[in-house]
């Protein structure tokens, strides 16, 4: 098993290692339009940068492009049918789902659960 955070809350260690999803429009990266990146609160690595973020109206952070061998995927049938899951490589943390109605260049949607997210300002 790969390393967990001892500093995290409940509510982000029940979304990173159980695979639960936080409220839409909880998250107060939903609003955060900083230039910056995107980290996964467990380990820390980069994922995101800034400038690939977009409103998606979905409730949730939303990213056309992930950088790059960050993430694993697998397939999640949980709600009867298939999605494509992502977990950060590093430490293993589930962040959200894929999904293939986002913008140009891309045309993908990482859907991330905001509370699995550190936002690092740029200098």
């Amino acid at each position: 098993m790969k390393k967990k955070n001892l500093n995290l809350t409940d509510k982000q260690k029940s979304i990173l290692f159980e695979e639960k999803t936080e409220a839409p429009g909880s998250s107060k990266l939903n609003n955060e339009k900083r230039i910056g990146s995107y980290c996964c609160i467990n380990c820390g690595i980069k994922l995101f940068e800034s400038s690939t973020k977009y409103e998606s109206g979905s409730g949730w952070p939303s990213f056309y492009q992930s950088l790059p061998n960050v993430f694993e995927t697998k397939i999640d049938n949980l709600l009867g049918y298939s999605r494509t899951e992502y977990h950060c490589k590093n430490c293993g943390g589930h962040h959200g789902h894929i999904f293939e109605d986002g913008p140009e260049p891309t045309g993908k949607r990482y859907c991330n659960n905001g509370i699995c997210l550190k936002f690092e300002p740029k200098d």
